[in-house]
C-alpha cells in the first residue's frame, strides 16, 4: 500500500519526513517516482496525472492537496473513487488571517493611505466605527465560518450567505439565490469564499456589485473565475465599489500590463491567502486513511453533483 504525493516538491519533502515519523510502515513516494503503480492506493495531488484509472489500477482514494477541487476534472475519475478535499487546520488558520487583514484594510481605508503616501500628502479620512460597517461572507463552509468567528471580535455586524441554510451564532444568515439581493443590500464589505462551480462562475459581476451599497468593498479569496474582470474595473472607476482585495485571478498571475497590477483601488496578492501546512496535513491524511480502512464516513469527501 503506497501513498503517492504529486504537488509542490519542496513541501513534498516535508510530507515525506512527517510520514516517515508518523507512519513508518506506510510507503510514501514523491512524483514521478511512483514505484510499482499497482501498489499505489492513495494519491495526494494538486492536479492528478492523466488517465488516472489506467495508471493506478488499485487506487482507492484521491486527496486534493488544497481546500478546493475545481482544478480536478472529475469526469476523469472513476465514479467509485472518493475525492477528498483538504480540511487540515492550517488552511483555515492562514485564511482567517488573510480575510481579517483584507477586511480591516478596506475598513480602515488602507488603499487611500497608500495612494496618499505615494503622493507624499495626507488628507484626513474620518474613521467609521466597526459597529457601522457590515461584513458579509459568501460561502459558509469551514473557511467562511472560521473567518466570521474571528471577525466577530472587532464588533462588525456580520452576515452570511450560502447555497444551503446555516445557523451561526451572531451572524445573520441567508440561503439560496432568492435571498441573495437582501444579503447584498446590507453588506458594506463582501468576502467571497465560495467554491467554484458552474453556478458560481462569474457570480462577482456588474449585477451583483449594483446590489451592494454604493462604495462597498470586495475581498475575493475564492477563485479567479468567480470574478468578471471587466465588471469590477468599471465598478471601481465609477465608485460603485470603493476598493478590492484580490488574492485570486484568472489566469494566475495576470499578464504583464494587466490593469489589476496598477489599479489604485486594488490590492493584489499571489494566491497565498491560505496554504496547506505539511505537518497538520499529514495528520489529516492519515486520519482519513484510517477512516477509509474502517469503512467510516470520510471528512471532506466531495459531492460530485455539487462540485465540492
Amino acid at each position: 500500500m503506497t501513498v503517492l504525493y504529486k504537488a509542490n516538491m519542496v513541501r513534498g519533502a516535508e510530507w515525506a519526513r512527517f510520514f516517515a515519523e508518523r507512519a513508518p510502515d506506510v510507503p510514501f513516494r514523491l512524483w514521478p517516482d511512483v514505484g510499482d503503480p499497482a501498489e499505489v492506493r492513495y494519491l495526494v495531488a494538486w492536479v492528478p496525472p492523466d488517465d488516472i484509472a489506467a495508471t493506478f489500477p488499485n487506487l482507492e482514494l484521491v486527496f486534493s492537496v488544497g481546500a478546493g477541487v475545481d482544478q480536478f476534472d472529475v469526469t476523469k475519475l472513476p465514479a467509485h473513487l472518493p475525492l477528498v478535499r483538504m480540511l487540515e487546520p492550517g488552511i483555515a488558520e492562514t485564511m482567517v488571517e488573510y480575510v481579517t487583514m483584507a477586511v480591516l484594510a478596506l475598513h480602515r481605508d488602507l488603499l487611500d493611505f497608500i495612494s496618499q503616501q505615494k503622493k507624499q500628502v495626507w488628507h484626513e479620512i474620518r474613521i467609521t466605527p466597526a459597529k457601522r460597517r457590515r461584513v458579509g461572507v459568501m460561502g459558509l463552509g469551514q473557511l467562511g465560518q472560521a473567518a466570521l468567528d474571528r471577525l466577530r471580535a472587532f464588533g462588525f455586524p456580520l452576515l452570511g450567505w450560502n447555497r444551503s441554510p446555516r445557523e451561526i451564532e451572531g451572524v445573520t444568515c441567508y440561503a439560496g439565490a432568492g435571498s441573495l439581493p437582501d444579503f447584498l443590500s446590507q453588506t458594506d464589505i463582501l468576502v467571497c469564499l465560495l467554491p467554484l462551480t458552474d453556478e458560481t462562475r462569474g457570480i462577482l459581476n456588474a449585477d451583483l456589485f449594483a446590489r451592494l451599497p454604493r462604495g462597498a468593498g470586495l475581498v475575493n479569496v475564492g477563485r479567479g473565475p468567480h470574478l468578471v474582470e471587466a465588471d469590477i474595473l468599471v465598478a471601481l472607476d465609477s465608485g460603485v465599489l470603493s476598493g478590492a482585495v484580490l488574492d485570486v485571478t484568472d489566469p494566475e498571475p495576470p499578464p504583464a500590463g494587466h490593469p489589476f497590477w496598477s489599479h489604485p483601488r486594488i490590492l493584489l496578492t499571489p494566491h497565498n491567502a491560505s496554504m496547506t501546512t505539511p505537518d497538520t496535513a499529514v495528520d489529516f491524511v492519515l486520519d482519513v486513511i484510517d477512516r477509509h480502512r474502517r469503512g467510516d464516513e470520510l471528512p471532506g469527501r466531495v459531492d460530485r453533483t455539487r462540485g465540492y
